[in-house]
């Protein structure tokens, strides 16, 4: 199959430029399938219409997909289009070619579409009542062109029909079915403009592994403890792959509902809903079968793990649904999501977590939940960007944020030190007063979080740019040294 447009240069032929040029919106100019996108955003932001849903299916799919397109606005201006393809549709209509934009997509969409790019004669699409796709899309050209030749770009199977009857078929990120079916058909298509980034890399993105390092929390309680056994350790790592598998679920879930906010994020856009690499049924599917692995797996563990498992995941899809959207709950959310990793831990190894160290975890969380909005919001003040997250938050609460911040992280610092300085801590080590060297550790560290998040260098999330900071490496190597020579 030829390569992108980048890779095959088209070669006039007589009369070609005056053949008209159809391509499809979904999956083919655009990366995703919008239909699905408005789906996900009615759902973040109009969960009531989703029980009315299977009702409008009875009208048919024309009109489901005119009551989903009306209901929600889906921003033509960031929509994942298909890179090589619009250069060369936009190359095309330089040259005077007429070009249709001919999609199942509802007309209302379709035609914000067109007058975003500007670029198309005319928008054939569906109307609430004829779903445009397949043969009706074909019988559609027909009566437009007669029996005039044209061209056609499509991704998937319905529109097989029109690249067989094209003069020169085109496809953009073809489907296997479709590949499939042309090959068996004898069909070559004469340009292929490939913009998607490799499956299996996606998925791994998508599932963010790399957050998987927050779970460790779960064996905090056990270490704690100083009784570690082979048999918790091991109890222990099942919890922690379960946890694992549940709470990449919930990201999934998160960056589905979140696409249309996403996509509008200098960062967050390059995301593999959002940036269209994967689909939204495919982010539905994985999600669901992450979710199933991991509460079947946990049933093989203590019941209270199971427990809190369920709460985390409840906590979770309540903060994606409604509590991101509340200022100061979404961050109390965001550090019980940790605290709730402690309690998964403590109930799988059935070990007590003492008062100091959920009191400690609780600030220590709150400020770091914090300084994640705060991250947020300086970077929009220094692009002169508003808000469009609907996430509850003014730039002019910078100050207010750095305060509770800050003030939440100190609180943390003084627990730790009140607790090291107790008769607890004189059971479980031998030389307890060297953990007062740990003390100017964690004020750095958490002294350096805030300001680099003040200076706008702060990465976003507070977690994974500890992971990545060299600074932070070493400070929690010097914290760990520290706690192994007090033993």
């Amino acid at each position: 199959m030829p390569g992108t447009a980048s890779e095959t240069t088209a070669v006039a032929a007589p009369g070609e430029a005056l053949r008209p040029l159809c391509v499809d919106l979904d999956g083919s100019l655009v990366k995703s399938d919008t239909l699905v996108d408005s789906l996900l955003q009615l759902l973040r932001t109009h969960p009531d219409l989703a029980l009315i849903l299977p009702g409008k299916l009875i009208n048919g799919k024309a009109a489901f997909k005119a009551f989903v397109t009306t209901s929600v606005t889906l921003d033509a201006a960031h929509l994942p289009y298909n890179g090589p393809l619009l250069d060369f549709l936009r190359h095309e209509h330089a040259r005077g070619r007429t070009i249709y934009l001919a999609t199942g997509a509802d007309q209302h969409l379709a035609r914000r579409v067109a007058d975003h790019l500007g670029i198309f004669t005319a928008v054939l699409a569906s109307d609430g009542a004829t779903n445009l796709t397949g043969n009706h899309k074909l019988e559609s050209l027909r009566q437009r062109f007669g029996s005039a030749p044209f061209d056609y770009i499509g991704n998937d199977t319905p529109d097989l029909p029109l690249l067989a009857a094209a003069t020169e078929a085109m496809v953009a990120n073809p489907s296997l079915g479709l590949r499939m079916r042309l090959k068996a058909r004898g069909i070559r298509p004469a340009q292929c403009f490939q913009d998607r980034k490799p499956f299996l890399r996606s998925v791994i993105r998508a599932v963010r592994v790399q957050q998987w390092a927050k779970n460790l929390l779960i064996f905090m309680p056990l270490v704690l403890s100083h009784a570690i056994t082979t048999a918790k350790l091991l109890i222990a790592l099942q919890a922690f792959f379960c946890f694992s598998l549940v709470a990449s679920s919930a990201y999934l879930l998160n960056d589905l509902l979140d696409i249309e906010a996403d996509r509008g994020h200098a960062r967050k856009r390059l995301r593999p809903f959002a940036a269209g690499d994967l689909q939204g049924t495919t982010g539905v599917l994985i999600a669901a079968l992450l979710l199933a692995v991991g509460m079947a797996r946990a049933q093989f563990l203590p019941v209270g793990f199971s427990a809190w498992l369920i709460i985390y995941l409840i906590t979770t899809v309540a903060y994606s649904l409604w509590l991101k959207r509340i200022a100061l709950v979404d961050v109390l959310a965001l550090s019980l999501l940790y605290i709730l990793r402690l309690l998964a831990g403590s109930a799988a190894t059935l070990t007590v977590i003492s008062h100091w160290l959920a009191g400690f975890s609780m600030f220590l969380f709150l400020s770091l939940a914090i300084a994640k909005r705060f991250a947020e919001l300086e970077n929009l003040r220094a692009s002169n960007a508003v808000p469009r997250n609907g996430r509850g938050y003014l730039v002019n609460d910078l100050e207010q944020l750095r305060s509770f911040g800050t003030a939440s992280a100190y609180a943390a610092v003084v627990v730790f030190a009140i607790y090291i300085t107790g008769p607890d801590v004189a059971k479980l080590y031998h030389s307890p007063q060297l953990l007062l060297l740990s003390l100017p550790l964690m004020i750095l560290w958490l002294n350096r979080v805030w300001l680099l998040a003040s200076r706008g260098q702060l990465d976003e999330d507070p977690v994974a740019f500890a992971l990545t900071d060299g600074m932070s490496l070493l400070i929690g190597a010097a914290v760990l040294i520290v706690a192994l020579l007090a033993l």
